[in-house]
């Protein structure tokens, strides 16, 4: 990741600043606040604005005034049960604010979660930066042949070579038709004096979706959890879950105590159907059981055996 000149100026000039203010900081998120964290190959994710922490998550939850008398070892529990019990609306009064950059099919990914505040870099304003995705050898996967939207094995030799010259190939030539429609360089200098270019929000369509867009992303911590969820998981796409476990460590940062509890009774618990639970106090009986009579499909009794390590009470 290259930031440029004027980006590096700008994240100085904002870690400079000097604020007093009554509201509850979190130290260790303050010392990253602005920072460009690298994601991808030209991506990153920045903080840029946060309210809240642990402490307002309580408050919330005991509608009380400031931080009170309470130990922390209390608002760790408090924390830890409403996490447990899925109560939500405490989690929803802190928020934070980032500023992504990521590849356009990311982006077009991420906007499906549709519980943010999102303004995105206009490229009917602006020229979009001459830079684009192209990933690693060891992302490039074939179509899994059980999974519609999933990878399967390594491509590699010969084929991955052809594959990320046709991906470098594409990006380079759209480009730069779409700087000669324009008929303006990326760098805003103008290519034939005598012609006039095409409209931006006109250009643009002719551009591959890897090219790297921006937008500032603000949302709540209930809503920040449910996305990190999912796009934090083994099995979401690798280009989105790299800047998921990104953010996952902004989070870590921020709100500690959640970040634990989000950790032990979200990422790490197993969720299991009220058929999969009898299976399970079955076999807490020491009973013997079978994918016969238990009554569930293949494909959840083979997430139920592979998430608990059954083979014993298999018959």
């Amino acid at each position: 990741m290259k930031l440029t000149p004027e980006q590096k100026r700008e994240i100085n000039e904002q870690q400079s600043q000097k604020n007093e203010t009554k509201r509850v900081t979190s130290s260790e998120l303050e010392k990253i606040l602005y920072e460009a964290l690298p994601v991808l190959d030209h991506g990153f994710v920045r903080v840029v604005d946060y309210m809240g922490d642990d402490s307002s998550i309580v408050q919330s939850a005991r509608v009380s005034y400031g931080k009170g008398t309470k130990k922390v070892s209390t608002d760790e529990g408090l924390i830890k049960y409403l996490m447990r019990h899925w109560h939500s609306t405490p989690f929803e009064m802190c928020e934070i604010k980032y500023h992504v950059k990521l590849p356009i099919f990311i982006a077009r990914q991420w906007i499906r979660h549709r519980t943010a505040n999102v303004n995105e870099y206009s490229a009917r304003y602006s020229i979009l930066d001459k830079e684009f995705y192209i990933p690693s050898k060891d992302q490039l996967s074939a179509q899994s042949t059980s999974n519609r939207q999933g990878r399967g094995d390594l491509i590699s030799g010969e084929q991955a070579d052809e594959v990320l010259k046709i991906l470098k190939d594409d990006a380079t030539r759209t480009y730069d038709n779409y700087e000669k429609m324009l008929n303006e360089r990326f760098d805003g200098s103008t290519i034939d004096e005598n012609k006039a270019g095409l409209a931006r929000e006109l250009a643009r369509m002719n551009l591959t979706l890897n090219s790297y867009t921006q937008w500032y992303w603000k949302t709540d911590l209930l809503n920040l959890l449910n996305f990190l969820f999912l796009r934090a998981d083994s099995h979401a796409q690798f280009e989105i879950r790299v800047y998921a476990e990104t953010m996952l460590e902004t989070v870590k940062k921020w709100v500690p105590i959640t970040h634990a509890a989000f950790l032990d009774y979200r990422v790490g618990a197993v969720q299991v159907s009220a058929k999969g639970k009898k299976i399970i106090q079955k076999m807490a009986k020491g009973e013997k059981v079978n994918y016969e009579s238990s009554g569930l499909s293949k494909r959840e009794w083979n997430e139920l055996m592979t998430s608990f390590d059954f083979k014993d009470y298999l018959v």
